[in-house]
């Protein structure tokens, strides 16, 4: 039993060092596709039923010009940073309680890692 432990603790210990794969944007530019494109441009001042993401990363919620958002993601005032997109792709629902935005969420962190990495490049 306890080389079992002291085996389980050595792996542990080895995944934990290992290294972290970079995001990938080119994969997050699928993610886009399939999960947010639908309702979301990536163009500056091009609003859909979503605002325009383009400039997403470092803005402030609710402040694209010319798209009505709901009274939650207005008064949130987040600072879209990869930490917050991560929280709220994961469950918007629970970042901005009331939001309006129908989607229910990434699960797939590498998934989420890569389309924040996307979003990065919109500038």
């Amino acid at each position: 039993m306890r080389a079992f432990a002291i085996a389980a603790m050595a792996a542990g210990l080895m995944l934990a060092a290992a290294p972290v794969r970079a995001a990938d944007a080119e994969a997050g530019a699928r993610v886009f596709r399939t999960q947010c494109g639908a309702c979301h441009a990536v163009e500056a001042g091009k609003n859909r039923v979503g605002p325009s993401l383009f400039g997403v990363v470092g803005r402030t919620s609710g402040e694209v010009k010319g798209f009505r958002y709901s009274a939650a993601n207005r008064n949130a005032k987040l600072t879209w940073t990869p930490e917050v997109l991560d929280k709220y792709l994961t469950n918007p629902r629970e970042v901005v309680p009331g939001t309006i935005m129908t989607y229910a969420g990434l699960r797939n962190a590498t998934q989420r890692a890569n389309l924040i990495a996307y979003l990065e490049t919109l500038k």
